[in-house]
């Protein structure tokens, strides 16, 4: 699962981080640029020493740099962080977007409670928060399975802390 909770104090002090899950790791990153560049220098090899060479040649690195620079915008545009973090009996979101202001909301923890909207919202099975006079989304990156579990543990966490 894309998150972890850490507890410091169970009474106090509890941290669940969220962030999107990465089906391709860096080391994937590389090795798929890499095969890209492989596969697509082999036409090249008969070519070698005539002049088509180097009229096929930029297309095939054209094609390798704009691998890399897809890849590389995936990886900046899933930058995301969420952070619920309970310091006594404050409950404080945090959303730090890949781009833009982090986003911040808190209440009382005797006040939060999560609704899971199977229907209506963006996305199938959407996890909100509301309290303190205000509904925000979390995980809302999360595929819709993580989502059903994170539900499940944050509806639990809350009804144990109050």
């Amino acid at each position: 699962m894309p998150y972890t909770w850490t507890v410091d104090t169970p009474d106090t002090h509890t941290v669940l981080t969220l962030w999107p899950h990465r089906s391709l790791p860096r080391r994937g990153f590389a090795a798929m640029v890499m095969m890209a560049f492989t596969l697509g220098t082999v036409p090249l090899y008969g070519l070698l020493g005539s002049v088509v060479l180097w009229g096929i040649l930029p297309f095939i690195l054209l094609m390798v740099g704009a691998l890399w620079y897809g890849l590389e915008r995936s990886y900046r545009d899933g930058d995301i962080l969420e952070e619920l973090r309970r310091d006594g009996d404050i409950l404080t979101l945090t959303h730090r977007p890949a781009r833009g202001q982090t986003q911040s909301w808190d209440c009382n923890i005797y006040w939060a409670r999560p609704e899971m909207h199977v229907h209506g919202g963006p996305l199938p099975h959407y996890v909100t928060l509301t309290g303190n006079g205000r509904t925000v989304e979390i995980g809302s990156f999360l595929s819709e399975d993580e989502r059903k579990v994170l539900f499940t543990e944050l509806d639990d966490y809350l009804k144990q802390a109050k």
